[in-house]
Parts: C-alpha cells; structure tokens; sequence
C-alpha cells in the first residue's frame, strides 16, 4: 500500500481506504512524529514503494499547485491524441462521469472535433499544456510518438501517466516521471474502426493494464467504469500479448478477405461470402469454447486427406495464388495441433508436410 496525502488529510489513508483515491499526491516534506510513523508502519503501508528507478532522479521533486479532484471522485483526466483510440475513450469516460477536463492534439481539426464530442473540455495543441490540468494523462498516440513524447514531458508530484499502446510496456513513460508519480499502460482490446461501434464494443471487452502497482486499482476502476473488463499482464509480456491481438484483428481480417476472394470464384459476392461462411466462423469459435480450441479443429488435415489438400492446391495456384501462401501456413499449424493430439500416424502426417513443402 502506499500513503497519499493532500492538504490536511490524514496520512495513515492508503490506496485501499474507500475515502482516498491513487492519484493523491505523496508528501514527501511531511514531518511526522514518531507515533504517526509507528502507526503508518505498522499498518503496513510504505511511504515510498517500488524504490527509485534508474532512468531518473527520484530526489527530483516536480511540484505545482496543479487541479485535484475530490476524495471518493474520479482522478482529473487529460488526453494527449486526437485520434479514434483517444476520441473513444474520451468519449466512453465521460459517458461513465469521469471528467475529462483538457485534451491536446497538434492537428486543429482533430482538437476542435474531440473537445466538442466530451462537451468542450480545453483544448491545447502542446501537451505540455494539458498537464496544469490534470491528475491522470492517458497518452493516445501512436506507438512511435510515445517514447520522444514522454522525453518531453515531466509530471507534477501526485500525477500519473499511462498510454494505451498494446506494444510497450509503462517503461516508455519513465523519463515524464518525477518524484511521487506513477506509470501505466492501458491497452483496450477493441477495434477502433468506427468510434462509436468502438465505445459500444467496450462494454464486455478485455482491457490489459501493467505498470506500477500503487495504480494498478485505479485502472481496473476506470476500465470498469466504461463497462470493460481489466486483465493484468506480467511485466515483459506486451510483444506477445499485442502479437496476439493483432492476429486476432488484423490477421483475421486477412483471413475473411482470403475466403472471400476464394468464395468469388465460386460466384459469391463478399457479403455472400460472409454469409455463406460466417455461420462456419461463428460454430467454429464456439466449439473452441466449449471444448477447447485443439479439440475443436476439424477438416481434412485431422483426417490425414491429402487428395482434398492436393485438390486445394492446385485450385489455389491456378485460380487465386495470393491465398496460397496464407492457406499453406495455417494448414502447416493445423498440422502441429493434430501432432500435439496424436489424431494421426507420423506417417499421415509426414505425407502431408511433404505436400505442403512443394514448390508452386
């Protein structure tokens, strides 16, 4: 637990006290006296968790008499990034009452439209700006942007950041941080398509948080609060886990535009195809459920089929080679979950990696 203390409010209130919120800034200049020292430590809270880290001073303390919200409120929320993950979240938050009181974006259009949709919040086109503002930045800019952004910024006492790549872990965020300040990462595993498909999908969505752990309580709360379910990843798994997530959106995309364009040769239009094949998609998903996802796998690979794999090869040279590749390495990987369950002889199995070893 850690002690946060605004004003003259007791220093014993820790991050689980329903009275007092993550975001108070630490007082580090308090004078206790040797009782209320007692006190604290024995109810096991820590004037300084974590330790200092190595990638800055953690003498250095950044104060100014910055905006705080009221104990049991939400934390005072700014955004940096006007683009459809900000905007959605902007929007998803102030839906669930958690003020957003500034938003900074470089492009005018993008600023005017996102302070407009959260009921014209400021507006600044630096991001320095916003952090007079604020309590809680969330940085929503792309994965590239993030690191030279953070370089600079540097946080008041009692602020926290975090951004919602899927990629980066809150270490990107250490050269904003200063004495009593926190990092984060708050990864929405949503497809920001349309904006308001995307604040409606947030509802029964996964939300990935890590960082550091006094704020971690706080994330899940503001997950929570925009319907959306908190999973926290251990530290150094984000390339793997966003990996994950972009086969899961980007990678079957892919696949749809693949059964598609195999589905044209048959004569059916897209959304043909997706009607015709969806329902297969959807059965599927839903045995991988039920039953689990190795279980679930059907088709000639776990029959061992090689004349239907051989047709399906020579269809895909002929007729639509751009899909060869894609079929070749999902058949390779059906073959490894088939392996796993023993569903085939080594030799079946064998015969059919030969098949798909072939040149074109």
């Amino acid at each position: 637990m850690r002690a946060w203390r605004e004003g003259r409010r007791e220093a014993s209130e820790s991050l689980d006290s329903p009275d007092s919120r993550p975001l108070r800034a630490a007082d580090r200049t308090l004078d206790l006296d040797s009782s209320t020292l007692a006190d604290i430590q024995a109810a096991g809270i820590d004037l300084d968790p974590g330790g200092p880290r190595p990638d800055h001073d953690p003498n250095e303390l950044h104060t100014h008499p910055h905006v705080r919200s009221l104990p049991g409120e939400p934390p005072i929320i700014g955004i940096v990034g006007g683009g459809a993950v900000g905007s959605a979240l902007a929007v998803a938050l102030t839906r669930a009452g958690w003020p957003i009181a500034a938003i900074a974006s470089r492009d005018p259009e993008r600023r005017a439209r996102l302070s407009k949709l959260v009921g014209g919040t400021r507006a600044f086109a630096e991001a320095n700006a916003l952090l007079d503002e604020v309590e809680l930045i969330i940085v929503a800019v792309p994965d590239d942007a993030i690191a030279p952004l953070a370089g600079s910024l540097r946080m008041y006492s009692g602020q926290a950041m975090v951004h919602t790549s899927g990629l980066l872990g809150s270490e990107v965020l250490a050269p904003a941080m200063a004495a009593g300040t926190q990092i984060g990462s708050f990864h929405p595993l949503v497809a920001f398509a349309d904006m308001e498909r995307a604040v409606e999908a947030l509802r029964g969505a996964t939300v990935a948080v890590e960082g550091d752990e006094q704020l971690m309580d706080l994330l899940a709360r503001m997950a929570e609060a925009v319907g959306a379910i908190p999973v926290r990843l251990a530290a150094g798994t984000k390339p793997a886990y966003h990996a994950a997530a972009v086969l899961a959106a980007g990678g079957f995309v892919a696949l749809l535009d693949a059964i598609a364009r195999l589905a044209s040769v048959a004569g059916l239009d897209e959304q043909g195809a997706l009607a015709v094949y969806g329902r297969l998609i959807e059965q599927t998903l839903g045995n991988a459920r039920a039953i689990g996802i190795g279980p679930a796998l059907t088709g000639p690979m776990t029959r061992g089929d090689t004349g239907t794999v051989s047709a399906h090869l020579a269809e895909l040279r002929s007729r639509e080679p751009g899909v060869l590749d894609l079929y070749v390495a999902a058949a390779r990987r059906e073959l490894d979950l088939v392996e796993e369950r023993r569903g085939l002889t080594p030799e079946a199995i064998a015969a059919l990696r030969d098949l798909l070893a072939k040149p074109p």
